[in-house]
């Protein structure tokens, strides 16, 4: 990111340092806030741009310029939130997260990028998985907000209430909310290596156009999601139960036929599906899997989420 030098500011100043050292923390926490790495850029570009529409006076008078960066980065993302629910309203299709690939491959994909940047890389965990994100995107802003300052990025229950606007006393039970939504939704997951190995195995039947064999790897409840957000065809509703959701991929593949290749990868820090037509990325897949059993499959096909995989 270029920053605009105030005249007389020294670009050797260490605590120019210091602040563009806070980066990788800001993207980390707008992903996670908002569920879409482009958002999060936007997110942290604004930040910056109104610590250095400050003065050199105002800016010393800050104690910690990165909490306050923080501060107003959580406070951008907090009304980004609210009005996200009245676009979704006419959103196309279900809005799933945007997913992110292996940390290590990944790149901000802003125009003049070259090679990976640590500052710009979301530390993947256990509160980037998809099956997480989109619990988080099921809470209210205020809930969401709370449980990421607090439960994720350690913040004390004082300092969210700066930001939420509300009494420590409040998010506490924002946060404790937001808890209780995320145990009643989710079940402990397996290795990563034995996730792995049944993503290969659905892979490989999926590839077979096998029924009972993506039926034997599929949870009796089952769900697949899709997201083309009105720029790429795909199913508009989720498709429930594993017979169903069996036939209807072993269907895709079908119709694709040799123009599709399929990948293993690593979504959100788990175990994950490419696919590509013609050569062309076309759709990410992410699963969450319990019991050995697949629970949830995540279809994005939104172009417009797939940017930071097309640059790999």
């Amino acid at each position: 990111m270029t920053t605009r030098a105030e005249p007389g500011d020294d670009q050797s100043d260490p605590g120019l340092s210091a602040i563009m050292s806070e980066r990788r923390q800001l993207i980390n926490l707008g992903y996670r806030l908002l569920g879409s790495l482009a958002d999060a850029e936007d997110v942290v570009q604004e930040a910056y741009a109104r610590w250095y529409a400050m003065s050199a006076r105002e800016q010393q008078a800050i104690e910690s310029p990165g909490a306050w960066l923080m501060t107003v980065a959580s406070r951008i993302c907090l009304n980004l939130l609210g009005s996200a629910r009245a676009r979704r309203e006419t959103y196309v299709g279900d809005w799933i997260p945007e997913p992110l690939p292996e940390p290590a491959e990944w790149i901000t994909g802003r125009s003049g990028a070259g090679g990976t940047d640590p500052a710009d890389r979301v530390t993947l965990d256990e509160s980037v998985t998809m099956a997480f994100l989109v619990v988080l995107d099921a809470m209210t802003p205020a809930e969401r907000v709370a449980f990421v300052l607090h439960d994720v990025f350690r913040y004390p229950f004082g300092e969210v209430a700066e930001v939420v606007g509300r009494t420590p006393a409040a998010c506490r039970q924002l946060a404790s909310s937001a808890r209780r939504r995320i145990r009643s939704a989710q079940s402990p997951a397996g290795p990563s290596a034995g996730q792995a190995g049944i993503v290969r195995q659905f892979r490989t039947a999926w590839e077979a156009k096998d029924i009972d064999a993506l039926i034997s790897l599929l949870d009796p409840d089952a769900t697949a999601t899709a997201d083309g957000g009105g720029l790429a065809v795909t199913h508009l509703h989720p498709i429930v139960g594993r017979e169903q959701i069996a036939r209807a991929y072993a269907e895709i593949a079908r119709v694709s036929g040799d123009r599709t290749t399929f990948l293993e990868c690593t979504v959100n820090g788990l175990p994950g599906l490419v696919t590509r037509q013609d050569g062309n990325l076309s759709t990410v897949f992410a699963f969450e899997i319990v019991d050995d059993r697949i629970r949830n499959i995540w279809a994005v096909r939104n172009p417009e989420k797939l940017r930071p995989w097309r640059i790999r």
